[in-house]
C-alpha cells in the first residue's frame, strides 16, 4: 500500500468517527414536567431525568438527558418556560405535566391547551414529543376525572404522538415506593417507573433514528433477538395494563 492510500484510509476512518461523533450528540432528550420528574425529595442523580440517561447509555443510545422539571409546575407553568427548554436545543422531549393541574382541580380545556401549544411549539422547532399521561384525583368527581383522562389519549391522537397514558404507573398506592407524602416516587419508586416506561422510550427514539450504539451493558455485548437485559417482557395492549382513575390514592391537596 502506498503512502497516499494509507493516508487516505487515516482520513476516510477519522471522517466516519466524525460523523458517528456527530450523530451521538445529537440526541438530547429533554424532560419537560413537574416534581415527579424534578428529583423532589430525593438526590439528583436518583430523578428520573438521571436514572433515564444512565438506562439508555447502558443500552448503547448516545443520549443526554436534560432535567426541565420544576415542582409544583401546572401546563400552564411548563408553557411559559417552553422557549427556556428549546433554548437548550433539544432534539426529543418527553412531556409530563398535568398532575398538578388536576391536584388543584384546574379547566381541562385549559390543560388541553396548553399541552397542545407545547407539542405545536416543539414540533414546530424539530423536536420529536413523547407525551405522558396523566390521572386527576377522584375526589373531584367522576366528570372532571373522566374528563382529564381523555385529554392525553385525544392530544396523542391528533398530534400523532407516542403516549403513555400513566407516569405513576405500577407506583401510585405501594407505600414501599413512595415518599412518605404518599405522592412522589422514591428512589425504588423511580425505578419501577424506568422499568416499566423504558422500552417504549426506546421504540421512539428508534423511530426518529436513534438507535444504540452498541449492545447493551457495553460494547460488544450481544443483544439476540429476545427482550433486552433489565427490560420486561412486552405486556398486554398498547401501552401495558392502566390501573383506573379511581383506584389512584392522591388527595386534591399540592404539598410540593
Amino acid at each position: 500500500m502506498t503512502a497516499a492510500g494509507a493516508c487516505g484510509k487515516v482520513l476516510l476512518f477519522c471522517a466516519l468517527l466524525a460523523a458517528r461523533v456527530a450523530v451521538a450528540v445529537e440526541c438530547r432528550i429533554a424532560v419537560l414536567g413537574d416534581s415527579l420528574v424534578a428529583g423532589y425529595g430525593i438526590p439528583l442523580e436518583a430523578a428520573f431525568p438521571a436514572r433515564l440517561e444512565a438506562a439508555l447509555r447502558a443500552r448503547g443510545y448516545p443520549c443526554r438527558v436534560i432535567n426541565a422539571g420544576v415542582s409544583g409546575d401546572t401546563s400552564a407553568g411548563g408553557l411559559a418556560r417552553l422557549s427556556w427548554v428549546l433554548a437548550e436545543r433539544p432534539t426529543h422531549l418527553l412531556l409530563e405535566l398535568g398532575a398538578n393541574d388536576g391536584l388543584r382541580a384546574l379547566p381541562v380545556t385549559q390543560l388541553e391547551r396548553n399541552l397542545a401549544a407545547i407539542i405545536t411549539q416543539a414540533r414546530e422547532a424539530g423536536v420529536a414529543v413523547f407525551l405522558v399521561g396523566m390521572y386527576a384525583p377522584p375526589n373531584w368527581g367522576r366528570n372532571y376525572t373522566t374528563a382529564f383522562a381523555a385529554v392525553y389519549p385525544r392530544l396523542a391522537a391528533r398530534f400523532r404522538v407516542p403516549l403513555y397514558p400513566f407516569f405513576l404507573e405500577g407506583v401510585m398506592g405501594r407505600p414501599e415506593l413512595l415518599l412518605r407524602d404518599g405522592l412522589h416516587p422514591n428512589p425504588r419508586g423511580v425505578e419501577e417507573i424506568m422499568r416499566r416506561i423504558l422500552p417504549h422510550i426506546e421504540r421512539w427514539l428508534e423511530a426518529t433514528r436513534i438507535t444504540p450504539e452498541h449492545g447493551p451493558e457495553g460494547p460488544g455485548a450481544g443483544s439476540g433477538g429476545g427482550p433486552r437485559p433489565g427490560l420486561p417482557a412486552e405486556r398486554s395492549g398498547a401501552h401495558g395494563r392502566v390501573p383506573e382513575p379511581e383506584k389512584l390514592l392522591i388527595h386534591p391537596r399540592d404539598r410540593e
